[in-house]
């Protein structure tokens, strides 16, 4: 497999990993290393992994380069039988990979094959879109002339993945990009470069074509670098709203083309005909699953003031038999944030919600466990102001904010009234209020009588306004991100 073994987790082991360049793993040029440990117990290191700078991008972004033409000419359908190899390899490998995204994110082990479960569906998905990547004959003005359109690859694509969803976040990336004939960088957090080291590793076993895709670890230095080459013809980032933008504004000047999908301030609206049950236990669900560290992940929740006191109760009992615990324990609800540094910030957030005039209903302070971990007790404020900083940004923890509202106009006007729109959710037993609210909700994934979290591989993933900038992610609309259309006249 190369000089070194990206796979390796034995106990007490600290291996070297390094980045994959060129269908070879190698050391990183800049020589540096990051020592990355498991969030649910600090003591428990998993790896020195490469911390990678301009000439490590410098050279993944040539391999890529150089790979592309011959890639690209390999048509779509031979592609994609790279990508059910990859398939096949991580259903076999299932357990392994979801024990490796405990270990290293912190999530329920339950939640960890759920994502392997996701990728795998999404590589089911691209594969099959191998004999639909097509385009369309339209009527000619000129006689005997045949007019016609085809996508062509945009070309060497960065792909720069957060660690929430260490596994099926570069798999919805990875698998159209090489799917539409693009090369591509891998550049994955810092945070968890273990799971994306085992997902490239897949492929190098499958046989894929040296420089087709090439992984670059580290953080800012090898982002920024990857953003501003001139060769890439694309960055795909999929991370926090301000990271995003500064992506924006660094390709601007050449017209990069970009694919953002960023931060989500999601509601849940209840109204007062809604089963209080079904809709706690849905809120619940997407407010503290993954310790709501999601995008998607439901942080307000917009209740009607007739039956705020009644949904107020159920939530506090559900809430507060929540179970807080590392990932790999199978009792446990609620699993740690990624770092010391996001538990402290998620603290932070809940005292200046309290000094704004919100009330805690239950949690509130970090939670201690041994061995300490990166642990926030789950938390619910109420009596939150509408135009409060809890109930305006995006805190990534499992903290849900009560907002007040007076019927269903009222409680859409909150649930727009942010910048955000990733996902939405509505409760309520009138079907005709369900359809209308689809309308006007200003969200790019909506939900009815559900958790407000996920999709299906073949949905398009990604919101509006300040959440998503370019074509979505995981459905056929992600084409229109790594192709470009070809408009054909043939007269004869």
């Amino acid at each position: 497999m190369g000089t070194q073994d990206p796979t390796s987790t034995r106990p007490g082991h600290t291996p070297i990993h390094g980045n994959y360049l060129d269908g070879r793993w190698v050391r990183p040029e800049s020589g540096q290393t990051r020592t990355n440990t498991n969030p649910a117990d600090p003591t428990d290191v998993i790896g020195a992994f490469a911390e990678s700078g301009g000439a490590d991008a410098e050279l993944a972004v040539t391999a890529a380069a150089r790979a592309q033409e011959e890639w690209r000419a390999l048509g779509a359908i031979e592609r994609a039988r790279y990508l059910r190899r990859v398939e096949n390899a991580l259903r076999e490998r299932r357990e392994d990979f979801a024990q490796t995204i405990t270990r290293e994110q912190g999530k329920r082990r339950d939640e960890a094959r759920g994502e392997v479960d996701r990728a795998l569906a999404i590589l089911d998905f691209t594969a099959g879109e191998a004999r639909r990547l097509n385009g369309v004959t339209t009527p000619a003005e000129d006689p005997r002339t045949l007019a016609f359109t085809f996508r062509r690859a945009l070309g060497v694509t960065a792909l720069i993945t957060p660690w929430n969803f260490p596994l099926a976040i570069p798999v919805w990336k990875v698998a159209p990009a090489l799917l539409a004939g693009c090369t591509a960088v891998l550049k994955p957090s810092p945070f968890t470069p273990l799971t994306a080291a085992r997902l490239v590793d897949l492929f190098h076993e499958a046989t894929l074509p040296p420089g087709v895709l090439n992984l670059v670890q580290g953080d800012r230095a090898a982002g920024e670098a990857l953003v501003e080459h001139p060769t890439v013809a694309g960055v795909s980032f999929t991370g926090s709203l301000a990271v995003g933008t500064a992506i924006q504004r660094a390709g601007a000047g050449r017209l990069l083309r970009t694919q953002l999908e960023l931060g989500g301030k999601n509601a849940a609206i209840v109204l007062a005909d809604a089963d209080l049950d079904l809709a706690v236990d849905a809120i619940v669900r997407g407010a503290f699953g993954q310790a709501g560290q999601r995008c998607s992940a439901t942080s307000r929740a917009i209740v009607d003031t007739t039956v705020r006191e009644e949904f107020l109760d159920r939530l506090r009992d559900r809430v507060t038999r929540l179970r807080v615990g590392p990932g790999s324990d199978d009792a446990t609800d609620v699993g740690p944030l990624i770092t010391a540094q996001r538990r402290e910030e998620c603290v932070t957030a809940i005292d200046t919600a309290r000094a704004a005039g919100a009330r805690v209903l239950c949690g509130g302070v970090a939670a201690e466990i041994d061995p300490p971990g990166n642990y926030v007790e789950p938390t619910v404020l109420f009596d939150v102001p509408e135009e409060s900083a809890i109930a305006q940004e995006e805190v990534f923890g499992p903290v849900l904010s009560v907002v007040d509202c007076d019927g269903f106009d009222d409680a859409l006007r909150v649930a727009n009234g942010v910048r955000y729109g990733m996902s939405g959710a509505l409760f309520t037993s009138d079907i005709g209020r369900a359809f209308e609210a689809l309308e006007w909700f200003e969200a790019g994934m909506l939900h009815v009588n559900r958790p407000g979290v996920g999709s299906y591989a073949h949905l398009p993933h990604g919101g509006t306004k300040m959440s998503q900038h370019g074509a979505p992610e995981c459905s056929p609309q992600v084409w229109d991100f790594y192709t470009e259309w070809r408009s054909v006249c043939v007269t004869y």
